[in-house]
């Protein structure tokens, strides 16, 4: 369960207030009829016209706070019982509002003047201390409702706060287990790939007796083992960082698509590339997309396509970084794993930049890698970015 999911107490406030209003249009038709009757059935009278009105003030919220009890405790002072429940109401509402103090003072004004004016029906007819009980009772009420809802409101805010915690929590224990994940790979593989290095450099010493095309090879896998001993070491580094000090993290080292396409060539590749643009054109992390699009795509290509040329199409003007990668059919490599989990890591990067990636066979029957990375809003105006 998330934490806009978790259950709220104390119901929904919309029903509150469903009902409330409901409450009022009743008590305001039985005191617009009770008032009629007051005034020998006629309807267009002060005393059904004061009730609608104090009805009104009832159920406009947006009104200033005394408007509603004073309007109500003016109508039950002059004509008594006709608007009384109404007086209830306002009276209950004070007291909810932590305004116990103004709805005894307004009860208490009422039973005075009905007291001293005798109206016709006086809040003190049929029994003389009947009403003043009565008229307790709401603010009672109301003192309770008021304190509950804020009791509730005060759990809810707590409920919020102790999930807010456990979010917490848990993305430092998920950033952690990250952290710890990327030290073992990077023990593991830096292992290996110091024994690359280490070997190749031992065997580059040693190119006086080898062929030409053998020692730059050596030269390539001792520069290719070298660098990704250095992009491991970025990315363990980076990870340990964002976990002390997020703000402080450092960014991966940019490293430029003509270095892949070099060692590429190097390789026995044919690469073609079509660049639009500059790199500075586009955010540091569109560049660091794309130089894994286009490491990943020579990769397979290599492995599952070896000896077919290779296509790049790369356009780093806004309003989108876009890369096309192409490869014809070629020779399976016998050593090629197929995995599937770097065209995942891949199109999971490019989400989370807001795009979208597509890789697969097209109607030649070549296979295609497209990614359209869109820049942020503004890049137009911003000119270049590093």
């Amino acid at each position: 369960m998330s934490r806009r999911e978790h259950p709220r107490w104390g119901g929904s406030p919309r029903w509150a207030a469903y009902g409330r209003c409901a409450l009022v249009v009743l008590v305001t038709l039985n005191s617009v009829q009770y008032g009629a009757l007051a005034s020998d059935g006629r309807y267009l009278a002060l005393c059904p016209a004061a009730g609608l009105l104090c009805g009104l003030a009832l159920l406009v919220r947006r009104l200033p706070w005394p408007t509603a009890p004073l309007l109500t405790t003016a109508a039950t002072a002059w004509w008594g019982s006709p608007t009384m429940p109404l007086l209830l109401v306002a009276l209950f509402d004070l007291a909810a509002q932590r305004r116990a103090r103004v709805a005894v003072g307004c009860a208490v004004l009422v039973l005075g003047v009905n007291f001293l004016t005798v109206p016709q029906f006086s809040l003190w007819n049929p029994q003389q201390y009947g009403s003043s009980l009565f008229l307790l009772l709401p603010v009672v009420g109301g003192l309770w409702v008021g304190n509950r809802r804020r009791l509730v409101e005060a759990l809810n805010a707590q409920v919020e706060h102790l999930w807010t915690e456990r979010e917490l929590r848990e993305e430092a224990a998920r950033a952690a287990e990250r952290s710890r994940i990327a030290a073992e790979m990077h023990d593991v593989l830096a292992h290996r790939l110091s024994l690359i290095a280490l070997h190749t450099g031992v065997l580059a010493t040693r190119t006086d007796a080898l062929p030409a095309p053998v020692g730059q090879r050596l030269d390539l896998l001792r520069t290719a083992s070298t660098e990704a001993l250095a992009d491991l070491r970025d990315v363990l580094g980076v990870l340990r960082d964002r976990a002390a000090a997020p703000a402080a993290a450092p960014m991966p080292v940019l490293r430029e698509v003509d270095e892949l396409v070099e060692q590429a060539r190097a390789a026995g590749q044919q690469v073609e590339v079509h660049l639009d643009g500059r790199p500075e054109q586009a955010p540091a992390t569109h560049r660091l997309a794309v130089h894994r699009l286009i490491q990943e795509a020579l990769t397979n290509a290599r492995k599952h396509a070896g000896g077919s040329p290779v296509v790049l199409r790369i356009a780093y003007r806004p309003p989108a970084t876009t890369v096309d990668v192409t490869n014809a059919p070629g020779s399976r490599s016998p050593d090629a794993v197929a995995s599937g989990f770097g065209l995942i890591g891949l199109r999971e990067r490019v989400t989370a930049l807001g795009g979208d990636l597509r890789a697969g066979p097209d109607g030649d029957g070549a296979w295609r890698l497209a990614a359209r990375i869109p820049h942020p809003p503004g890049s137009e105006q911003n000119g270049t970015r590093t």
